[in-house]
């Protein structure tokens, strides 16, 4: 494939992930419609993921109504161990949720900045940043528009990098982790909620639009993400692997992960294929002595 056909071809995902997540942000209240990662269009289903995976309720209580639309696939806010006065970054951060639960921990001397592509998702974060601050009184949080792979951030300047169930939409996620360590200040880390696979998915399931759209077909294996990662400048890999997720999915009947078992041969699972992943990792930092894990 030539540089201007593979050019075309990421661009095709890119619009097909943005109209898919423009549809999301467009729905009412807490909702993830069947073509999102969770597939229930109820608030109390999307509290009870969130909840699964790793938040807490009085996190999601605190949060400006309809910012969790249940699109998480884990809890990179609690994995980054955020500090008050630190500027954290989450990559694709749709109407905001982890970008509010941030700010509250990185207090009045941080920042937290959220990066999306999607219009739609930028417009709803800016109306509930307005709730956020009258809740708190913070105005620390913003929002920009840009893609994960071109950050509109300047060379080390960020202290942390959070991502949830976004990386893997990305057609050219090596590029998103050289963007990643451009950005990181040395010494800074990231940490990354995400699902990947334990072997390769099956070609029906990867063609499918709903799947890329829930985070499903664009997963790759876990190795891969460390390699990406290592290939950047990043060290101090760290990787936990978790159902816990998937087997929500499944228990929830979620639409995506209902249409795509007829994919699999009998006796097979999604979990066989896929699994939640926590990766975190550090940018070096030359003046330090030791691993900054």
């Amino acid at each position: 494939m030539s540089s201007i056909e593979q050019t075309i071809k990421q661009d095709q995902v890119r619009q097909k992930v943005r109209d898919g997540y423009g549809e999301i942000a467009a729905q009412e209240g807490s909702c993830c419609g069947p073509s999102s990662c969770c597939g229930s269009d109820a608030g109390e289903a999307a509290t009870e993921l969130a909840q699964t995976v790793g938040y807490d309720l009085d996190d999601l209580q605190a949060l400006p109504d309809g910012a969790n639309m249940g699109l998480s696939c884990g809890n990179p806010v609690a994995l980054a161990s955020l500090k008050p006065g630190e500027v954290v970054v989450d990559l694709g951060s749709g109407g905001g949720f982890d970008i509010f639960i941030a700010g509250r921990k990185v207090g009045e001397q941080g920042r937290a900045i959220g990066v999306d592509m999607t219009p739609q998702m930028l417009a709803k974060a800016r109306k509930n940043a307005a709730q956020y601050h009258q809740s708190t009184g913070l105005d620390n949080v913003e929002f920009r528009l840009g893609e994960i792979e071109h950050l509109p951030l300047a060379d080390n300047s960020v202290d942390v990098m959070i991502s949830n169930c976004v990386i893997n939409l990305s057609p050219d996620k090596a590029q998103v982790w050289r963007e990643i360590a451009r950005v990181l200040k040395p010494g800074g880390r990231v940490a990354v909620s995400d699902l990947a696979l334990k072997k390769a998915l099956p070609e029906p399931v990867r063609e499918k639009a709903e799947a890329l759209i829930g985070c499903i077909a664009g997963a790759v294996l876990v190795n891969e993400t460390q390699q990406m990662a290592e290939t950047a400048g990043l060290g101090c890999i760290r990787i936990e692997e978790k159902a816990d997720y998937i087997e929500k999915m499944v228990d929830m009947k979620d639409p995506l992960y209902q249409g795509i078992k007829q994919h699999f041969s009998e006796g097979e699972s999604i979990s066989d294929y896929v699994v939640s992943m926590n990766f975190s990792a550090s940018k070096p930092d030359p003046n330090a002595k030791g691993c900054c894990c």
